[in-house]
């Protein structure tokens, strides 16, 4: 691929509600009468969309980020997620939810699978809560949250009937349908913080500590990457975070660092014209050797090899 930064170049995809996000997860034929999964303006409002996995595509997706948040429930089958730094199972029950600009990856999604997901742009809850306090009110939308986490047999139901009401909303024409879809919405986040409380106990100071670092990581990776640096961040010594942190995930923090960079990396070598050794100084690698090394060391594959392949499976 040429290098250069024209205006042809091509751009990492930055998602948003609209015609261009929906054929990278749907079909395109899809008559399943449910929510947004029959394309159309009478069905529609703003900000907000609704789908059941009918309809959905089973192909690999991403890694990508999208601009607004999501919420997906597994009933049926399942999936493997990346979001970040951290690998998934999404089994029956799970529920799984990002927030904007969240490094997400899906694979390995079983031809059995059905369940729900909706997705919805930052203010769009501004009149229940203001979207600053979303991540406070709602911790598994931010970096130190658990995004994925189980729901039992009532919760499910009382979640699944709520979206249900909510599809109602979307296919009937009926006066006040935006505010009602709006406050059925707020009603799933707080059926699904209940569920989330139950299911994240009281954790150790390690546990606290480690969910720190890697909260760190994803707001500073391209800027900050000696474990140094985030250690002076959280007022502990480089020795100390590296053992406290291989103590709670098995990995170094250095491992967490070089993933995450290895995320970025995929992304720019799958989405953008950027040569490789474009890349390797984007990241902050002193020559592409080292940065050639780095990759296939965490991917098996040399930065062009992956770049070849992402391009022949799209």
């Amino acid at each position: 691929m040429a290098a250069g930064a024209g205006a042809g170049m091509k751009q990492i995809p930055q998602y948003t509600l609209d015609d261009k996000f929906r054929p990278v997860h749907r079909v395109e034929v899809n008559l399943t009468p449910f929510g947004n999964n029959v394309a159309g303006p009478r069905f529609k409002i703003d900000n907000f969309e609704l789908y059941s996995s009918d309809g959905l595509r089973m192909h690999p997706m991403g890694p990508l980020r999208c601009d607004f948040y999501r919420i997906g429930l597994v009933l049926r089958g399942s999936c493997e997620l990346q979001m970040g730094l951290e690998h998934f199972s999404q089994t029956p029950g799970v529920v799984n939810c990002s927030f904007p600009n969240q490094l997400f990856s899906k694979k390995n999604i079983s031809e059995d699978i059905f369940g729900y997901y909706a997705h919805f742009n930052p203010g769009f809850l501004d009149e229940v809560i203001p979207d600053a306090r979303i991540a406070k009110e709602f911790p598994f939308f931010s970096y130190a949250g658990n995004p994925l986490f189980q729901l039992e047999a009532p919760a499910i139901q009382r979640v699944e009937e709520l979206l249900h009401r909510i599809d109602s909303e979307l296919q009937g024409q009926q006066a006040g349908r935006e505010k009602a879809v709006q406050l059925y919405l707020y009603l799933v986040l707080l059926e699904l913080k209940r569920s989330y409380v139950d299911d994240n106990t009281e954790i150790s100071e390690s546990t606290a500590l480690a969910i720190k670092f890697r909260k760190l990581i994803h707001e500073h990776y391209l800027s900050l990457q000696r474990v140094a640096d985030y250690a002076n961040m959280l007022y502990v010594t480089p020795n100390h975070l590296n053992r406290v942190v291989k103590e709670v995930t098995g990995r170094t923090a250095s491992d967490h660092i070089a993933e995450m960079i290895q995320q970025e990396a995929k992304v720019l070598l799958r989405y953008t014209d950027l040569s490789v050794a474009e890349i390797a100084y984007k990241l902050q690698f002193s020559e592409p050797s080292s940065f050639n090394r780095s990759f296939k060391k965490g991917s098996g594959l040399t930065p062009l090899e992956y770049r070849s392949n992402a391009v022949s499976g799209q």
